[in-house]
């Protein structure tokens, strides 16, 4: 995985900046998920206020029609108003009517004027006859329970109230009045103020046509007036029940807007807590999470990149002492490790493909007399010069020039015959000889090699090594022979062959070209 990274920096950084992405991805859906949290939470809370407020008002609405169908049912009956006022109070009111949401409970005769009063006191000779509930039960027999509009009562000092009514007939079942139960907007005002719906949030109570009986926070909004043209209101009038998100036309506020019908009237019970109020917690918490995922996210990148380049720098560097582990420092050929490891691996191929291997061996003629005259100095520039010309030798990627040790060098050449590698040979010993580096110690009086060369078809033989040494014996034999000449010879794979013929050395003074066939053809 290092040597992967190091190789392909790029490749390791963008994984890194990917593993950071689909870690920022994860935490952003987890973000969101708590923020669709937050608002199902809140909504499903609302719901549960909204069934808690709808459940109290409707119980006692249930409450008040019982007890205005007993009024009418008094009302209507004649014996009732032939009964000492005392007892004709307890038929007709009962104790509900004594409710403290109420503000009374009334009988009201054809003409609007209190015919009967559940307190009992005297009543001032008022008409209510243009009130809309009493338009309503006058005008259609079958109204049934009757809802009014909010109104200030005439008899309690304006008290904000709503009426509830129902029809009285006669016996003939003409209008005869109606029964009245005055309730006081403080009731609903009372239910909304003991709900939480946030600082910001808000709660109504409206009537099916937008009418505002009462509001949290109280005078938030006007009760009585009419909301019917508010975008929030278009939606709740047109469903039974629901949860939607809307902008408030009163203080541009966003919020969650859910709502019910009350069952057995015409009422809507909406609570309406802010969006922001919902989300700051969430806010709060996502903030910190974002923060967070943001700076290890940014982290991670940077050290992945940081962490790819220096592996690369890592992997570079340890090629490069490889490199040089297989490199003589000197003359810029391979070492001795590198031969070792790359003739085993010819070897095996030679094997493989059925292919020629050959081996050249050279040897600098009296190197150490040359050392000893000019000096190490001299010398070293000698083996460079010498390097470079062998290195020449190896034209083909799969040809490996290498310093053997001291002044000794090879050259590897696979899927080479023995004429072939001949030629290389003598063409390397003559360019060092053309180069006319005096040297006064040598019988050739210039800087001049010796090579030995050995070639096979694997598997004869049995290992590389093996055919570097028949080489090794080839170069002994050409020093042995004169120097400054190539011995060659199709090697069997014997271990104490016989040296090649002496005819079969080229070079001078006996390198001629005709020596260099007759030696090809005696090792052939």
């Amino acid at each position: 995985m290092t040597l992967w990274i190091g190789n392909w920096p790029v490749l390791g950084g963008l994984s890194g900046t990917l593993v950071a992405t689909v870690m920022a991805g994860v935490t952003f859906a987890a973000i969101y998920s708590g923020y669709a949290e937050e608002l199902d939470h809140a909504a499903e809370n609302s719901r549960n206020i909204v069934r808690l407020l709808s459940s109290d008002i409707g119980r006692n609405v249930e409450l008040y029609d019982l007890s205005l169908q007993a009024v009418v049912s008094g009302a209507q009956r004649a014996e009732t108003w032939q009964l000492p006022p005392e007892m004709r109070q307890r038929v007709l009111f009962n104790r509900a009517t004594a409710a403290s949401s109420l503000g009374g409970a009334y009988v009201l005769d054809a003409n609007g004027y209190v015919r009967a009063w559940q307190s009992g006191a005297a009543v001032p000779a008022i008409s209510f006859a243009d009130r809309d509930y009493f338009l309503a039960q006058q005008h259609s027999p079958s109204v049934g329970l009757f809802f009014s509009k909010p109104y200030f009562s005439r008899l309690r000092g304006g008290v904000p109230t709503i009426g509830l009514t129902r029809r009285i007939n006669a016996p003939d079942g003409t209008f005869a009045g109606v029964a009245l139960l005055a309730v006081q907007l403080n009731y609903f005002q009372y239910l909304l103020d003991r709900i939480d719906v946030g600082p910001n949030g808000c709660a109504f109570v409206l009537t099916q046509d937008g009418t505002m009986l009462a509001s949290k926070p109280p005078g938030s909004r006007v009760v009585g007036a009419n909301y019917a043209d508010s975008p929030s209101f278009a939606i709740i009038a047109h469903r039974p029940s629901g949860t939607h998100t809307g902008r408030s036309i009163v203080d541009g506020k966003s919020r969650m807007y859910t709502f019910a019908r009350v069952g057995n009237a015409p009422l809507i019970v909406v609570v309406a807590p802010a969006i922001d109020d919902i989300l700051a917690p969430w806010r709060k918490r996502s903030g910190f999470a974002i923060a967070m995922t943001t700076l290890i996210g940014a982290a991670w990148v940077v050290v992945s990149w940081a962490l790819a380049f220096a592996l690369r720098g890592k992997v570079a560097a340890e090629g490069e002492l490889m490199r040089l582990a297989m490199i003589d420092g000197l003359t810029g050929l391979a070492n001795r490790r590198a031969l070792d490891r790359r003739l085993a691996v010819e070897w095996q191929r030679a094997v493989r493909e059925r292919e020629p291997l050959s081996v050249l061996f050279f040897d600098i003629d009296d190197f150490k007399l040359f050392n000893d005259n000019y000096g190490h100095a001299a010398g070293d520039a000698v083996l460079e010069l010498v390097a470079g010309r062998i290195a020449s030798g190896a034209r083909r990627a799969t040809d490996m020039a290498a310093r053997y040790g001291g002044e000794e060098f090879t050259l590897i050449l696979p899927d080479t015959s023995l004429p072939a590698a001949v030629k290389i040979a003598e063409k390397i010993r003559k360019k060092v000889e053309s180069e006319n580096l005096e040297h006064r110690a040598s019988s050739h009086g210039r800087v001049t090699i010796s090579v030995g060369c050995a070639s096979c078809d694997p598997p004869v033989g049995g290992s590389g090594a093996k055919l570097l040494a028949a080489a090794d014996r080839l170069l002994y034999e050409a020093k042995e022979g004169g120097r400054n000449q190539v011995r060659a010879q199709q090697w069997t794979g014997g271990e104490g062959e016989p040296p090649a013929p002496k005819g079969s050395g080229t070079g001078s003074p006996a390198g001629s070209q005709a020596n260099l066939q007759a030696g090809s053809q005696a090792a052939t």
